[in-house]
């Protein structure tokens, strides 16, 4: 059971990374559209800083089941996220019906520059001993 849980966390920011792909290759309406325009555009555009920033947190649960996490393990999940936000926005670039910005950019790497910074002081540095709790439960 224990293998199981281990290679769907290694898993998971594959299959996040998939889904962020379809997602941004369909009309940005076609999920969900709010009824007033205005709070549709302010939770779409939001959704970049939560998107990738939960992508550099699953890349960073994969990253506590090889039992190598570190520090610089750590910089190269928030880059690889940061990455695949550049990438996402490429790929809108050539859909129709879509957009892409440095705005965009800007903020889908934002959200991980945010999260890695949580890491970095609540589980390196130790100010958050929930944190470290939580993480060091990950199976390896």
């Amino acid at each position: 059971m224990k293998i199981i849980f281990k290679w769907t966390l290694r898993l998971l920011p594959i299959a996040y990374m998939i889904v962020i792909w379809v997602l941004s290759g369909l009309p940005h309406n076609a999920v969900v559209e709010l009824p007033d325009s205005t709070i549709d555009r302010f939770f779409k555009e939001s959704m970049h800083l939560v998107e990738f920033a939960i992508l550099y947190l699953l890349l960073i649960l994969a990253a506590l089941t090889t039992n190598t996490f570190n520090a610089e393990i750590s910089l190269v999940c928030a880059v690889i996220a940061a990455l695949y936000g550049v990438v996402d926005e490429i790929h809108q670039s050539f859909v129709p019906y879509r957009s892409a910005t440095f705005i965009d950019v800007f903020k889908d790497a934002l959200g991980v520059l945010i999260s890695y910074w949580f890491i970095q002081k609540g589980y390196f540095e130790g100010k958050s001993q929930k944190l470290v709790s939580l993480l060091n439960k990950i199976p390896k």
